[in-house]
């Protein structure tokens, strides 16, 4: 029988000292903060839903299409061999594997199959365990998910496009939406002029029958390959919020011309293009002149999955690196045992638990609690711009710490992390760079006292537990109180502090000892360090880097 192992004898020398290939791995079962966030904050049949998922996300031959698909990126065709334009985005078949995986699933839909009974918590959950195999296809899984509730701005459009999101299946077909099994929704907000400051919008909306005419183009519109887009054009009401088929109702081909296909940094597997509107047909979703207002609804949604996205990737690549050190020697002993590795990897692991517990927490506000409903509704306004915001900010320099325990391999393409670090800035640009979410931070604040409220009691739930939390507070209370002027210009430290107290607070409460202390003093307290691997004397290492796993 043919031994299919990678060969340990050379001709030179024999291969040593390196880690055994991972091999089938349970994302699920492996993860124990997971799974104790979901015991916590989700009903009992969202974790058995997740049982399969977790097992095929981890199997060697999912991670395999994951890493094909990001080294076969999309390709561009926009006229057939007769020269009639089609404005197609060819992927290579991995790509469509995990589009399958994850749509038959239904981790696209069940946020609104089962909403208010722990949708969003399993949306949530499975998305965090997609973007461990490859974060690039879940942007399409994001922004179905993301379109239902504009969707409900318009109960025709609702009935008319609603069966095909909630669909569990995935049909590439460029076909109109009636002869397909399943849709996928993208996005086109942004334009070269204004970027985030989608209010100078020059695409145009013009009435035709009963239905609208878009002129105009988009510098960024998020998969391309969607059956319908929504996007914001002027009307003489002001910007509104349209939906733009890829088909006519008369089945055609809609004007909607794409000019080329992005070359990213990282984000690869994915395609995002710039497109024309060449008087390209689309109905009005919402009020004429509430375009933003409504649009916003999508927004809320994709930016609490752009917050849980790199949770996912930081736990994939923690748990890249703890396997590693736990097999490589260095210096007369494996490097897990080497006190300075091991405050970096558990500091890496803090993190990864501190995102757990507020991405799924999030979900919670969601999904809402019939209990305390206003609360949960004011929760959900501010928790996805902080989580999203502060999330982002620690993922880069997490990918570079956890290449660093790698030594060189960490920084080849033949390890994820290579992958990881270049996806890592995505999703801190995509729905509102930095200072665009602590700008909105502000204005939830301003608009929704509530929000406050309930940020303060959620806070509150906590305070004198811990010291530093307890001084971090203090501070937070000061900082509201200044002058709007000043209060923009420390925005970005308003964001941090805050969503810190909130992951500090939810560990206090829900996590072990070890782990809710170590964080407090790490984050919060006088040994705070912005650099990873810098934990006060006298930490608990040993339980923080047992709950790891794998």
């Amino acid at each position: 029988m043919r031994d299919n192992a990678p060969r340990s004898c050379l001709a030179t020398h024999e291969v040593v000292n390196q880690p055994e290939p991972s091999g089938d791995r349970d994302l699920l079962a492996t993860d124990l903060p997971l799974r104790e966030a979901l015991e916590r904050e989700a009903p009992a049949w969202v974790a058995e839903r997740l049982a399969p998922l977790g097992r095929e996300m981890g199997s060697a031959r999912v991670q395999e299409l994951g890493e094909i698909a990001n080294r076969h990126p999309p390709e561009l065709r926009l006229f057939d061999r007769h020269g009639r334009r089609l404005d197609e985005v060819r992927y290579h078949p991995a790509y469509h594997e995990l589009m399958g995986l994850a749509l038959e699933g239904g981790w696209h839909a069940v946020a609104w199959r089962e909403e208010g009974r722990g949708g969003h918590q399993a949306h949530v959950a499975a998305l965090y365990l997609l973007t461990q195999a490859e974060p690039g296809f879940c942007c399409p899984v994001t922004m179905t998910h993301a379109a239902m509730p504009v969707l409900r701005r318009s109960p025709k459009l609702e009935a008319e496009w609603a069966p095909g999101l909630l669909a569990s299946a995935y049909d590439p077909r460029p076909l109109p939406a009636g002869d397909k099994r399943g849709l996928t929704f993208g996005m086109a907000m942004t334009e070269k002029q204004g970027g985030s400051d989608v209010r100078s919008n020059t695409t145009r909306a013009e009435r035709d029958g009963e239905g609208w005419r878009l002129t105009g183009h988009k510098w960024f519109c998020s998969a391309p390959m969607s059956d319908a887009f929504l996007t914001l054009a002027q009307t003489d009401a002001g910007l509104s919020c349209f939906l733009a088929p890829r088909f006519t109702p008369d089945g055609e081909r809609n004007a909607i011309e794409i000019q080329r296909l992005k070359e990213k940094c990282g984000n690869r597997a994915n395609a995002s293009a710039e497109i024309e509107y060449r008087e390209a047909w689309a109905a009005l979703v919402g009020e004429p002149g509430r375009g933003v207002a409504t649009i916003i609804d999508m927004v809320q949604q994709t930016r609490l999955d752009a917050a849980t996205a790199p949770v996912g990737m930081m736990r994939q690549a923690l748990v890249e690196a703890w396997r590693h050190v736990l097999q490589r020697q260095a210096f007369g002993r494996s490097l897990a045992e080497q006190p300075l590795m091991r405050a970096v990897i558990a500091d890496l692991a803090l993190e990864v638990e501190a995102g757990l517990a507020l991405t799924l927490r999030t979900a919670r506000a969601f999904d809402g609690d019939a209990r305390g409903e206003a609360h949960e509704t004011a929760l959900a306004r501010v928790l996805p711009t902080l989580a999203k915001y502060w999330h982002n900010k620690r993922g880069p320099g997490f990918m570079a710490e956890a290449m660093e325990c790698l030594g060189g391999i960490g920084y080849v393409e033949e390890t994820p992390l290579a992958r990881l670090y270049r996806e890592a800035p995505v999703n801190s640009i995509w729905e509102g760079s930095g200072n665009v979410i602590c700008l909105d931070l502000l204005r939830v604040l301003s608009r929704h006292p509530e929000s406050i409220a309930a940020l303060r009691e959620e806070l509150g739930a906590a305070q004198g537990v811990q010291q530093d939390l307890d001084l971090a507070l203090a501070g937070l209370e000061r900082d509201l109180a200044l002058p709007a002027e000043e209060l923009e210009s420390r925005a970005r430290w308003l964001a941090q502090r805050l969503t810190q107290s909130l992951q500090a607070a939810l560990l206090l409460r829900h996590g072990p000892h070890e782990v809710a202390e170590t964080f407090c003093r790490s984050r919060l307290g006088v040994e705070a360090s912005p650099a990873y691997g810098v934990l006060p004397a006298g930490s608990p290492l040993g339980g923080i880097l047992a709950r790891i796993g794998d």
